[in-house]
């Protein structure tokens, strides 16, 4: 199907995040619901997952968070996209840019799910900045991708996930605007953050989190809480449609509907 016919046929979204099992933890939900309503999804964690081991060498655990993350990819019906960078290695600068935005102008995204830019770690807010940015520049012809690719300028609509813990690097609570009901997708979204094996043992060993699925349940109950009206929701944030997108475009709300709630500001 060329990408003008698929454009016509659904909407393509795409998840992207650090490292493998951020997109689990936090947009899972919300990734698979639009799914069901007819969406193309994308996988992306642009890092490999390298140092996420207490025992494995190298080329070992980047071998085995590459099939977990592609085994989670397709419990969701998501195609997969390679890492680009190590752990620890994901930072905002032309090289880097030029190859995130190559990667974007591939799948020609018409929603986006990423990071929080507000986060407790580097590589979650600097995988925020490439991905906004490279959606950014996809209509700009002087801007060249590493590889080069073609521009485009479909309309793009940005949602920022809650970062893990659901606070800032400085312990502040960040809040969302909306939320959305997972209760119905909850339990694929469990299998898929358990297809995340090697996690289980090197969170255990590097931050004390005993129980790592329930860890997710437990953050998705909060958030539905926050929300007033859901039990399991994932909270978002909408990026300015500045750049982006003619100002009403919300495809969240237009394609999750009953699923999709924004309280009113006060």
């Amino acid at each position: 199907m060329s990408k003008d016919k698929r454009d016509e046929a659904a909407p393509v979204v795409l998840a992207a995040a650090a490292h493998p099992d951020d997109i689990e933890f936090m947009m899972a939900g919300t990734l698979l619901l639009l799914k069901h309503a007819g969406a193309e999804i994308h996988l992306w964690n642009l890092a490999n997952g390298h140092c996420g081991t207490a025992r494995l060498p190298r080329e070992e655990i980047v071998r085995v968070r590459a099939a977990e993350a592609e085994a989670s990819a397709r419990l969701a019906g998501a195609v997969p996209h390679p890492p680009l960078f190590d752990d620890l290695d994901i930072f905002y600068d032309r090289p880097s840019l030029a190859r995130v935005a190559a990667v974007v102008r591939e799948i020609r995204p018409t929603i986006i799910l990423t990071q929080s830019p507000q986060d407790y770690m580097e590589d979650h807010q600097n995988t925020c900045r490439l991905i906004v940015t490279a959606a950014f520049s996809r209509g700009m012809c002087n801007f060249i991708t590493d590889p080069p690719r073609g521009t485009g300028d479909q309309p793009v609509a940005i949602y920022h996930a809650l970062p893990h813990g659901l606070k800032d690097g400085m312990g502040v609570p960040i809040r969302p605007d909306l939320y959305i009901d997972i209760e119905p997708v909850l339990a694929v979204k469990r299998d898929m953050l358990a297809c995340h094996r090697s996690q289980k043992e090197w969170l255990d060993v590097s931050q004390g989190m005993d129980a790592y699925l329930n860890e997710m349940l437990g953050m998705s109950a909060t958030v539905g809480r926050m929300s007033g009206r859901f039990a399991q929701a994932e909270g978002w944030r909408r990026h300015s449609t500045l750049g982006f997108a003619p100002n009403e475009h919300n495809p969240l709300e237009d394609l999750l509907k009953g699923r999709y709630y924004a309280p009113t500001p006060k």
